[in-house]
């Protein structure tokens, strides 16, 4: 009888253990993290073979990245991190020659190259980065390709 006692009480406090909320302590207030430069796809489409820097930069504004030794290159890194939630990287290169942008590669692709199809020089897989040229004669291409009112 004298073990019968504490044996009761004991499993009567581990079963009024099971029903206790659990008690959540403050937790460190984690910070959203953006850095660079905010890359939008309207930014992408707006891009066009022979605009200058200063047409460029006003798009795009000023790069974060500039190649000390290739002046002719400008680098645009997008970063937002968001603790336990999101970890993402956005990447566009631009290339300059005389002065005048001539192609630029990257993660993101002008929206009228995003409906090309299979097989085609752009590949919008989302696993691979995207590699989009802009000259001349794809400026010339576009223009033959675009449908007329006849």
């Amino acid at each position: 009888m004298r073990l019968l006692l504490p044996l009761v009480i004991a499993v009567a406090l581990l079963l009024n253990a099971c029903s206790v909320p659990k008690l959540r302590l403050p937790r460190v207030y984690k910070q959203t993290v953006q850095q660079g430069n905010v890359i939008t796809q309207e930014m992408i489409d707006q891009l066009r073979p022979g605009m200058t820097r200063s047409q460029v930069a006003f798009i795009m504004g000023e790069p974060v990245f500039r190649n000390t030794f290739d002046d002719e290159r400008w680098d645009y890194v997008y970063t937002i991190e968001i603790p336990g939630v999101l970890n993402q990287q956005q990447r566009v290169s631009l290339f300059f020659v005389d002065q005048e942008l001539t192609y630029f590669t990257g993660d993101t692709a002008p929206s009228r190259y995003l409906n090309t199809p299979a097989g085609s020089a752009v590949d919008t897989a989302a696993d691979t980065a995207t590699e989009t040229v802009i000259d001349q004669s794809a400026a010339a291409e576009d223009s033959v390709n675009q449908p007329t009112d006849e």
